[in-house]
């Protein structure tokens, strides 16, 4: 079971999420809160694994809260993930919860199957992204990719197989899939041609 933390300083939007989850079998909330400054005492309070956070809260916002979860969870035995979940869609918003460790960022209007099954791919260790954001948020962001995976990252954009970018870069397969496998990661993509066309995108190629 996941344990979950609703923080969000409107009660009604509190309520709707909890009961969507609570639908879920596989998930649990077992904690809400209407500040920031409440979170990490209820994660330690609650043994919570995924805390969906609201930004603008009083106290102390959503983002702030995000990064008192990071510190928490250097010197925790069960770190906690945070997850932004926000009516401020914003690629800056994003950028800086990511800075501050969030593993997630949802806007309120995501379908309901989509706020489960993203908290499933969170707890599974994956970060999880808004579609429609992801775009505005990769331009707004320097690019991660070493020069190395850059190169890798334009072979695979052609449409490359694995052994055609080795022979063309002078690695070996095994290289080129960790750098493939680095550079999916980094994008938050479904494969490598869909991370290669989102870098291309940002103008990191």
């Amino acid at each position: 079971m996941i344990r979950v933390l609703l923080a969000d300083d409107q009660a009604l939007v509190r309520g709707a999420l909890a009961a969507l989850l609570d639908l879920e079998r596989d998930i649990e909330v077992v904690a809400q809160c209407g500040s920031g400054s409440e979170v990490v005492p209820l994660i330690d309070a609650h043994s919570v694994d995924i805390a969906l956070v609201d930004i603008e809260m009083p106290d102390m916002s959503g983002l702030e809260a995000a990064k008192a979860i990071t510190e928490r969870n250097r010197h925790a035995a069960t770190p906690c993930a945070c997850v932004i979940v926000t009516t401020f869609g914003r690629a800056g918003y994003v950028k800086t919860a990511l800075a501050h460790g969030a593993r997630g960022f949802l806007v309120k209007d995501t379908p309901p199957e989509q706020l489960a099954e993203a908290v499933r791919q969170v707890h599974h260790g994956l970060t999880v992204i808004d579609p429609e954001m992801m775009a505005d948020t990769l331009s707004a962001m320097e690019s991660p990719l070493t020069p190395r995976e850059v190169e890798v990252a334009r072979q695979a954009l052609s449409g490359a197989d694995t052994r055609s970018i080795a022979a063309a870069l002078h690695m070996s397969a095994g290289t080129v899939r960790n750098h493939l496998s680095s550079i999916i990661a980094k994008t938050n993509a479904g494969n490598r041609y869909e991370a290669a066309r989102m870098a291309r995108d940002a103008g990191w190629l």
